[in-house]
């Protein structure tokens, strides 16, 4: 597998797995209707990079990593990930974290944090802990659960120790 920074033209291979993930209702806070267009802003332009995971010609997921806040607090960084059903459990999510936190680091930020993970994801709060990230804060019933009703999101942050 290899992760590659993704340009306008890979977005229709991004498309179908921001579309799976998103109208599913379990881990992401975008209209479950996100347009292709409205996707295309949010993944790709409201960025400072995105990147893609490819293997065979297939692209497996995606991720994009932003300053999580402007002025002072430019120096933590943000990323979301997608990861396509397909590809689940074959370690994209840990290879995609893993490459963001070096790019993170490369383009000189200090820490990173996670906005807003749906408690109910279990795989990827155990992911995100394994890799070194703290839950510091709880925001109850913040996400509507498309199945689960209301559930808590955790904010969730590391500081790279080499920083």
């Amino acid at each position: 597998m290899n992760i590659i920074q993704a340009h306008q033209n890979d977005f229709d291979s991004i498309w179908p797995i921001f579309h799976e993930v998103v109208s599913a209702g379990e881990t992401y806070a975008y209209k479950h209707d996100t347009t292709k267009d409205e996707a295309r802003s949010l993944w790709l332009e409201a960025a400072q990079k995105t990147f893609i995971a490819v293997e065979d010609g297939v692209v497996l997921g995606s991720y994009y990593l932003k300053p999580n806040q402007p002025g002072p607090a430019s120096h933590v960084s943000n990323c979301g990930y997608m990861v396509s059903s397909k590809a689940r459990g074959k370690g994209v999510a840990k290879a995609m974290c893993e490459h963001a936190q070096e790019t993170a680091k490369y383009l000189g930020y200090k820490a990173m944090q996670y906005n807003f993970v749906v408690s109910t994801n279990t795989v990827a709060v155990k992911l995100w802990e394994k890799m070194g990230y703290d839950i510091v804060g709880r925001l109850p019933n913040a996400y509507h659960h498309k199945t689960k009703g209301y559930v808590d999101a955790l904010v969730m942050y590391k500081w790279f120790e080499d920083s």
